[in-house]
């Protein structure tokens, strides 16, 4: 049965977390503290589904959601800790933005030169916001849904998120990214990526699909996602769930396949009523649901986490797609796992 009850999104970040009585409650001053530092360099986002929901406040030290979504002072060298520390003590915004930048710009905010490489030219025009990594795939970064209901605390593309306008990688040229693909017949599959490009209203994320279900050689539309877990609820209960519902139901009319490249991180995000009943929605009306995730130390690097989250996808109609190791970005001092401990993970869980 399909939850019907209206839940409202509530983000919580590092201007209101002190607000929730539920991490008051258990975090201590110098955790306090440590997430406010650390969200000056990294961004900070979580929501009301994740801190009520899935973490596990009795044992929220070892809980690896917690650890998903909450910033600690481990993701900084010791050194840059303390550089950040006393800049936020200093209360000097100047001297905080100016420290918070020469940290992130010694953290390699886009590996892999995301800005430059295989970023298509068309006309002329270079194609910022869209890649052509693959011969069949192009990925698009859709300017509106640079953003998440909650952000992971290893993720990759975290320059995304903290306001700097020469690091963000988007794009808002859907009719670019049409005539793109028009021209590239070899082309068979997008991915909208980002961020989250399922936080984005069904109107929104219309606009640049509609353009696209003409195009005869693009038969799979993709959907990079962590919604499923961090708010299922945009499938369910929010205002405009029905018209994202009906915006892929009119994809799948078109002709074109739909999978949902849903990031899940440990089996603690399959656990609620409301991702069962998303999937299963999903399911109904014939999108499917391919699973990944990166292997993470303090999160999942455990072949038997990863083995339970398997089969409970596989039991809930998902397909498990991929693992993944740490890009060379980011805290990954902190959550990087060595390839031969990501290998034996996947043997033994597979």
């Amino acid at each position: 049965m399909l939850l019907n009850e209206p839940t409202k999104f509530k983000p919580i970040t590092q201007k209101n977390f002190r607000e929730d009585p539920k991490i008051i409650a258990h975090l201590n001053c110098d955790e306090q503290f440590a997430v406010d530092v650390v969200s000056h360099v990294f961004p900070f986002r979580t929501n009301n589904y994740v801190v009520d929901e899935l973490i596990e406040w009795e044992n929220y030290q070892n809980d690896p959601i917690y650890a998903l979504t909450f910033p600690s002072a481990a993701m900084l060298m010791p050194q840059d800790f303390k550089e950040m520390t006393n800049a936020v003590l200093s209360e000097d915004k100047n001297r905080i933005a100016q420290t918070a930048n020469a940290i992130r710009y010694k953290l390699n905010p886009h590996p892999a030169g995301q800005m430059t490489h295989n970023v298509p030219i068309h006309n002329g025009e270079l194609m910022h916001g869209m890649q052509h990594k693959y011969r069949e795939t192009v990925l698009f970064f859709p300017t509106e849904g640079q953003t998440c209901h909650a952000y992971c605390t290893y993720c990759f593309r975290w320059a995304q998120f903290i306001g700097d306008k020469e690091l963000k990688f988007a794009s808002r040229k859907e009719d670019l990214l049409a005539e793109y693909i028009h021209s590239q017949p070899q082309v068979t599959d997008i991915l909208f990526t980002g961020g989250d490009p399922l936080i984005m209203r069904a109107n929104s994320l219309a606009k640049y699909v509609n353009v696209l279900l003409d195009i005869p050689h693009l038969r799979n539309i993709r959907f990079g996602t962590k919604t499923l877990s961090y708010w299922p609820h945009r499938f369910l209960t929010d205002p405009d769930a029905k018209d994202l519902v009906n915006l892929l139901r009119t994809i799948i009319k078109a002709g074109k396949h739909i999978s949902i490249m849903a990031h899940f991180t440990h089996p603690n995000e399959l656990k609620t009523q409301a991702v069962a009943d998303a999937v299963q929605l999903l399911r109904d009306i014939g999108a499917n649901v391919r699973t990944q995730s990166p292997v993470m130390a303090h999160i999942n690097d455990d072949a038997d986490a990863w083995a339970t989250m398997w089969r409970r996808q596989v039991h809930m109609g998902m397909i498990p797609y991929y693992m993944f190791i740490a890009r060379d970005t980011g805290a990954q001092q902190l959550f990087g796992v060595p390839l031969v401990k990501a290998f034996n993970i996947f043997r033994s869980a597979y």
